[in-house]
């Protein structure tokens, strides 16, 4: 096959997607593929592994904090949002692996884009990625669905501080990686974690911090994979802890019952289908000290380094790294069949 990586992005998390996209064009050259791995706000002229059969030769590493979103915008100023000839090799691939994280590329934008010229895309749609990665539309959703969410309030850049019961998790409101997320427990520190937080996003969400332990469970196709238990060595997983080695235990399956492991695999398919989700996602979320199991947000492109959660728990069930971008693949081309 013909396969396009296309990554990075305008998004802060523009070096987390390269890594993702370097190894997924990697692994899918090593099993037999003709890969490009581009970066879609980059011409395509100006970079070495844009042509297919050299998608494996490139290597990307992880900063140890995410890079201002002003000034990856300021980068791609004279750009634009889709660099020169990348549509073009987009429409001359079999099928493009989306391995895009952040805004534009898991909020819809280049789904869209992609719809419109009819190019096969791996993962959801335009409709569904928006709703996914906007965490006050998300949240609505599974609500509605029946899961229980935490209290949150949404606050747009420029408005009054609301009155919210602390501590509290900040959030931008359409962002992954945990990028510019604090943890709160005083009026100084909202105030600080919200200054945080607008550098990434114009619209912020304050989440009532829910005491417990956090999990992650991804969908593969239909069913669920065994869900992952994160340890973070800080106590807190925020983008450092989650990208730094060796600053947090990340246990599969987790540590829970038969019956609340069947429970958690059972609200992350039901976020999933709520969302109007197809392929694969990765939900999140916290078992409370009181019992509940709470949901926190679904993740519509999962972070595909080695480690990630979504390759780790497919290997719990004995589907390697290089099976599993393959296997996403082949779920986006037999769609396009129907």
């Amino acid at each position: 096959m013909k396969i396009a990586v296309l990554a990075g992005g305008v998004s802060p998390e523009h070096d987390v997607s390269m890594k993702s996209g370097s190894l997924v064009a990697a692994a899918l050259s090593k099993r037999g593929h003709y890969v490009a791995l581009c970066d879609v706000c980059r011409p395509v002229s100006a970079q070495k592994c844009a042509a297919f059969g050299s998608g494996g030769d490139a290597e990307f590493e992880i900063p140890d904090s995410p890079p201002s979103l002003s000034e990856t915008e300021s980068e791609y100023a004279d750009i634009g949002y889709i660099g020169d000839g990348v549509l073009d090799l987009a429409k001359s691939a079999d099928v493009c692996f989306l391995a895009l994280h952040g805004g534009y590329g898991e909020d819809g934008h280049i789904q869209a884009v992609l719809e419109s010229y009819g190019v096969i895309f791996t993962g959801s749609d335009m409709a569904s990625c928006h709703a996914a990665m906007d965490k006050t539309i998300s949240k609505l959703l599974c609500r509605e669905a029946g899961m229980a969410v935490p209290p949150a309030v949404s606050v747009k850049k420029g408005e009054s501080i609301p009155d919210f019961p602390l501590p509290a998790v900040i959030k931008p409101c359409g962002c992954g990686s945990s990028v510019g997320v604090s943890f709160v427990k005083d009026a100084q520190e909202l105030k600080s974690g919200l200054d945080a937080a607008f550098e990434f996003d114009d619209r912020v969400i304050i989440e009532k911090m829910i005491v417990g332990r956090e999990f992650s469970v991804s969908v593969l196709g239909e069913k669920a994979l065994p869900s992952v238990e994160i340890v973070p060595h800080s106590g807190k997983y925020d983008f450092f802890s989650k990208y730094k080695n060796g600053m947090k235990d990340e246990i599969c399956p987790g540590r829970l019952s038969r019956e609340n492991e069947e429970k958690i695999e059972r609200l992350a398919l039901t976020a999933h289908n709520a969302l109007g989700l197809k392929d694969y996602s990765r939900s999140d979320f916290i078992f409370g000290d009181d019992g509940e199991i709470y949901y926190l947000e679904t993740n519509a492109i999962p972070g595909m380094n080695i480690t990630s959660l979504l390759p780790r728990a497919a290997l719990a069930v004995g589907i390697s790294y290089g099976e599993l971008c393959e296997k996403i693949c082949a779920m986006a081309l037999e769609r396009n069949k129907k």
